[in-house]
């Protein structure tokens, strides 16, 4: 089984596949407007909440990937610890090219914008429950999102919580 080790997640690291989103260190606001990318004329904002259990496992087996072809999707922490993030370009078929997939350990003050029609990895925390808002553009339609399995297991390698 191929074996990919999660690296930090920082906005240059990740800029090919959307924005990180990280609180202000001062006071005042900072937009990311930006990341809220829409291609669909019918389709209207969505917020949700999510709260996900915590892997339990000492690696993460990556089996699928989904995409939002004509959205956007933001996660911004709520009560997270610390969660991963893994995204893939596509290859030629289209589908997610887990050769060059890529995995990032996230903080919980660090959100995560994935651009319009990127292929990732769905939500997996470490250490405890996490809980976050999601920002996304939906219409009802297919093109709202699409789970695909990879041909095979990628198994992604985390460091362990700190002390």
């Amino acid at each position: 089984m191929r074996r990919i080790a999660c690296v930090p997640l920082t906005a240059a690291a990740f800029a090919a596949f959307g924005e990180v989103i990280e609180r202000p260190t001062d006071f005042g606001r900072i937009y990311f407007s930006g990341a809220l990318a829409n291609g669909r004329n019918g389709a209207m904002p969505s917020l949700s909440m999510t709260q996900s259990r915590p892997l339990e496992a000492a690696v993460l087996e990556a089996t699928k990937m989904e995409r939002h072809e004509f959205s956007s999707q933001s996660f911004v922490p709520i009560d997270v610890a610390r969660y991963i993030v893994i995204v893939a370009p596509h290859g030629e078929d289209g589908r997610p090219d887990s050769a060059h997939m890529q995995a990032f350990i996230a903080r919980g003050d660090q959100g995560v914008t994935y651009g319009m029609n990127v292929w990732h990895h769905p939500m997996t925390v470490l250490d405890r429950p996490g809980k976050f808002a999601v920002f996304m553009w939906l219409d009802g339609g297919k093109g709202d999102e699409e789970f695909v399995d990879l041909p095979t297991p990628i198994a992604i390698d985390f460091p362990p919580p700190s002390t």
